[in-house]
């Protein structure tokens, strides 16, 4: 279910071609540095666990299968490194407060989001991704950005769908919170009465 073109630089680079190695990085290198960076919050350590990433893809190359996409695998070992480099500094989540958001909120920032114009929905969104805790960035970021499924983002992480489905949920009443409190009250005002 990989692409053709990875399967060939894949099977080129088992056979030694380094060459191949590179056009593999410079490929997925700028998803893989994004992910990075949404779960590790830091520029320098992003670069260096992307960098991890290459070196163990690179050392474990001859187990992909080629049973999902190359970059499903790809960004199950910068998961994994990532929260390697997580457990090593020690660092914990501290999860956003929740309880006050109820559903029809996040059905009303998402309402009052697709009024906005694209680019800027999308700068907006990147930029409250980013303030969330790592694992959630992650997920939202795999969901909405790279549009993976929920079969395909349960592969990375490895827990069910299901719960993927229910974290994503999570992860949207948080994000909520933010929009909430970045964007415009009078727009966020104005949906509100628009649904009364």
């Amino acid at each position: 279910m990989t692409t053709n073109n990875d399967q060939i630089l894949i099977n080129q680079i088992i056979d030694g071609n380094t060459n191949a190695f590179s056009m593999l990085v410079d490929n997925y290198k700028d998803l893989v540095f994004t992910l990075a960076l949404r779960m590790l919050k830091n520029r320098e350590e992003a670069e260096e666990v992307a960098q991890d990433t290459f070196i163990k893809a690179y050392k474990s190359l001859d187990k992909f299968k080629g049973d999902s996409k190359f970059s499903t695998w790809i960004y199950r070992v910068a998961y994994n490194t990532c929260l390697d480099r997580i457990k090593k500094n020690k660092k914990y989540i501290n999860d956003v407060e929740i309880n006050e958001f109820t559903e029809h909120q996040v059905k009303t920032i998402d309402s009052a989001l697709d009024q906005m114009e694209v680019k800027e929905k999308e700068l907006a969104m990147k930029r409250c991704i980013a303030s969330l805790p790592n694992e959630d960035s992650f997920l939202l970021t795999l969901y909405y950005f790279d549009d993976l499924s929920l079969d395909e983002i349960s592969k990375i992480v490895g827990i069910t769908a299901n719960t993927i489905k229910v974290k994503l949920f999570r992860c949207r009443k948080k994000l909520a919170a933010i929009l909430r409190a970045q964007l415009e009250p009078e727009i966020i005002e104005y949906y509100e009465r628009e649904r009364r």
